[in-house]
């Protein structure tokens, strides 16, 4: 035992990168200042799962974690599309979930936003037209902003989420 603590102090902490935690220090207060200005300091977000393998929500999962944490940044996932500003849309469209996805979109106040996530609702990922499947996503809803990646790492979709703000 004594060992492992005389090699922890020598190596000090491994799991931090303060070179990431600056950069994504920058990301956060950015995009806190930004939904502040835009969205009165808070921004709803539906997630709707169109079809996917779940890699998506398991990297959108952990944006709630203390590392992210996304509500500290005034970005909220809600249960209901009425109580939404932007939809996030992940998985490739089948022709199922279609009529929900455009149904929830119609349900989402205007102003309303959708962003797409990783590369199924784009076409870009594993799968190819077939029977069961609708996609492009713009096809059916109009497309804001696309979160690439499959799936995206949390950094990368708080990048997304920056860029979208950016250009609203």
């Amino acid at each position: 035992m004594i060992k492992f603590w005389n090699k922890r102090i020598q190596l000090g902490v491994l799991t931090e990168n303060l070179e990431l935690d600056d950069e994504l220090k920058a990301i956060q207060k950015e995009i806190k200042d930004t939904i502040k200005k835009k969205f009165a300091g808070s921004l709803a977000i539906r997630m709707v799962d169109s079809g996917s393998c779940n890699a998506c929500e398991a990297e959108c999962n952990a944006l709630a974690n203390p590392y992210y944490d996304l509500e500290r940044l005034g970005i909220y996932f809600v249960a209901s599309p009425r109580h939404a500003d932007v939809m996030l849309l992940s998985g490739i469209m089948t022709f199922n979930m279609t009529p929900h996805v455009k149904e929830a979109y119609a349900q989402i106040p205007a102003p309303k936003w959708v962003i797409t996530m990783g590369d199924c609702p784009v076409m870009e990922g594993v799968f190819e037209k077939s029977y069961a499947i609708n996609a492009p996503a713009s096809e059916h809803v109009p497309v804001t902003h696309h979160i690439k990646g499959c799936p995206p790492s949390p950094k990368e979709i708080i990048e997304g989420i920056l860029e979208f703000l950016r250009k609203i």
